[in-house]
């Protein structure tokens, strides 16, 4: 049986949000709630199958891909509680700004090949966004091959240090970056790619909520009630927010 872990958001009582490439095989997955401690599990965690998975149409399959967005829709309802609450999405039109301060939370790696030790608690981490021109520049300075220069899109957030030694790293794919809107903690951007983690002269990539947002109301809103069903094992976040 393959094991895949991946990381989410709860974004509405049946919807949770990650990243398209956090799903390259159909596989049974199930959605894990209420979770701080992933090797300690309390009576607070909830488990859910999953009805369905969307990759937004754009995503190509592979890093630096535009569209790296996934819905997965549970078959019912969610309960929530003190532990189990959804993150507040954005409309299309908020704007989170350079410099802003926001957090990206996870039980991926610590570091390059440095995995999260026993009992994995959740991690938490402060990420000032830096504006795309400036965030391009730096990946252009050593260019990859296959991402060509300027591979930050509109579609996505740039957070990170320049100096490296801070960073959302493997095993944090498709985990929510939070930041203050009006006074709300709003979901921002989810965890999509990076050049390994907290390189200095890096930094690392979201994809924006905001850009899709229209999308994701759609779909929501939509329901597929007669798509096909894709039942899939994710590591979702219960968003209980700092």
């Amino acid at each position: 049986m393959v094991s895949i872990s991946v990381e989410a958001s709860l974004i509405a009582d049946q919807w949770v949000l990650s990243a398209a490439h956090c799903f390259p095989f159909t596989v049974d997955y199930e959605v894990q709630l209420g979770v701080y401690q992933l090797m300690n599990p309390t009576s607070n965690a909830v488990t859910y199958p999953v009805q369905r998975i969307i990759s937004h149409p754009d995503y190509q399959g592979h890093e630096g891909s535009s569209g790296d967005l996934a819905l997965i829709q549970l078959p019912s309802p969610v309960n929530f509680t003190d532990y189990i609450l959804p993150v507040c999405l954005p409309d299309s039109s908020t704007e989170f700004l350079p410099g802003a301060n926001c957090w990206v939370t996870g039980w991926g790696n610590k570091g390059v090949n440095v995995p999260l030790e026993n009992p994995k608690t959740l991690q938490e981490l402060r990420v000032p966004l830096i504006d795309r021109d400036t965030c391009n520049d730096l990946f252009n300075k050593h260019p990859d091959e296959e991402l060509g220069l300027n591979p930050i899109k509109p579609d996505m957030l740039c957070g990170g240090y320049i100096e490296g030694g801070k960073d959302a790293c493997q095993g944090d794919s498709g985990g929510p970056l939070v930041c203050q809107n009006n006074g709300v903690w709003t979901l921002a951007g989810v965890v999509s790619w990076g050049e390994e983690c907290a390189k200095p002269n890096y930094a690392g990539i979201y994809t924006s909520v905001p850009y899709y947002a229209d999308w994701i109301q759609a779909k929501m809103n939509r329901g597929l009630l007669n798509a096909p069903t894709v039942t899939l094992l994710l590591m979702s976040l219960a968003f209980v927010l700092l």
